[in-house]
């Protein structure tokens, strides 16, 4: 395993995907979300714990660099896909078992967030498949 580019595939995928998140949740869809609760309510924190904010971010971008070294993933087209398909996947199989079991969602709202995190994963794939591929030798 080459710890150079899951380094840098992880860190950079870290701060991607906190800087997107905020874009995203925190500024395009904070309206959104916050009007189409579950029936619990209002369960969003006042002010976000940043501390663990900025460590499921690095684990998320370190989960995307790993599986991208594994499955040889080296392009940015490559890396879109698989990331919105990783996306995707997750975020299918984690709101629909929040949805499940939890009031904290409405279907509205776990429809935007696949929808949102299928698009963010597919950017900081994009990226980590670029950062993947420097340095690669062409024949």
């Amino acid at each position: 395993m080459d710890i150079k580019k899951l380094l840098i595939g992880g860190i950079t995928g870290g701060v991607l995907f906190f800087l997107l998140g905020w874009v995203i949740y925190g500024m395009l869809l904070m309206d959104f979300m916050a009007s189409n609760p579950g029936i619990a309510g209002n369960v969003a924190r006042a002010e976000p714990d940043y501390l663990y904010l900025i460590i499921g971010n690095m684990a998320l971008g370190f989960m995307m660099a790993y599986i991208f070294i594994r499955a040889n993933v080296n392009t940015i087209a490559g890396g879109a896909v698989m990331g919105g398909i990783i996306g995707l996947l997750v975020a299918v199989g984690y709101d629909c078992m929040m949805y499940a079991t939890t009031n904290v969602t409405s279907k509205t709202a776990m429809a935007a967030d696949v929808a949102a995190t299928t698009v963010m994963t597919a950017v900081v794939g994009a990226v980590i498949g670029m950062l993947m591929g420097m340095g690669k030798k062409t024949s």
